[in-house]
Parts: C-alpha cells; structure tokens; sequence
C-alpha cells in the first residue's frame, strides 16, 4: 500500500499558524497576526496525520539551523584555536594561509553561519 504524502497546500498553512483562537473572528491565525478566512479553516479541519507529521519535521530542522547558528561563534573559535597556537601574528589573513582547501571551505562554512542573520522559518525551506 503506498504511503499517503502529506498536501503542501496544508502543511504551509499549518507553518504558518500560531494555533491561538481569535476572539474577534473566531478562527486561528496567521504568525503575522491576520485571522485564517473561512476558507483557511475549512483547509485547516482537513488536516491527515501525514501533514501533521511533516509539520514536525521541518519544525525539527528549523530548530537544528537556529541551534547550529547559534553554536557557529563557539564553532568557529574552536576551529580557530590551533591555527591560532600557529601564528605570532593573529590574523584570519594569516591562519587562512595555514589552511587546506578544505579547511578553506570549513572556515567559509563557518564565517557564514556567524555573519548572516538567522533566517525566519518558512516551509519547505529547512
């Protein structure tokens, strides 16, 4: 029996609730504040256990990205450290001299994850 896949249409929907039941209209919202429509809501009491599940799981590597940004400065340290030990003279220009090609692309990696912001969780992005 094929599994049954979860309808993008809903699990983005589901992504973008906060689940808190408005007064004013009765239905749940959207992160930004505005009130599902009628329409939403109907979509909403559709929900399968597949969605629900997928739901969970872009959740879950929502949390991995914001924790691994989270530990890039300390990373990026730790990384640093024997190229440090290295140089009388401490600079990213001279420990990068130091480095393999891939420990290039590790530091990059690893600049990155530091420097850019964290991104808001959107679904099927993570």
């Amino acid at each position: 029996m094929p599994t049954a896949e979860p309808c993008p249409k809903i699990v983005t929907l589901l992504c973008d609730a906060d689940f808190k039941k408005r007064m004013d209209t009765g239905t749940w919202s959207h992160r930004d504040g505005r009130p599902f429509s009628r329409e939403e809501q109907d979509v909403v009491f559709t929900t399968t256990l597949v969605e629900l599940e997928e739901v969970e799981e872009q959740l879950i590597r929502y949390r991995a990205y914001v924790q691994t940004k989270a530990d890039a400065p300390d990373a990026l340290n730790s990384f640093l450290a024997p190229f440090w030990d290295q140089l009388r003279e401490k600079t990213l220009g001279n420990a990068v001299t130091l480095m393999t090609k891939d420990e290039v692309a590790e530091f990059n990696r690893l600049l990155a994850a530091v420097d850019e912001p964290i991104r808001p969780f959107t679904p099927y992005a993570f």
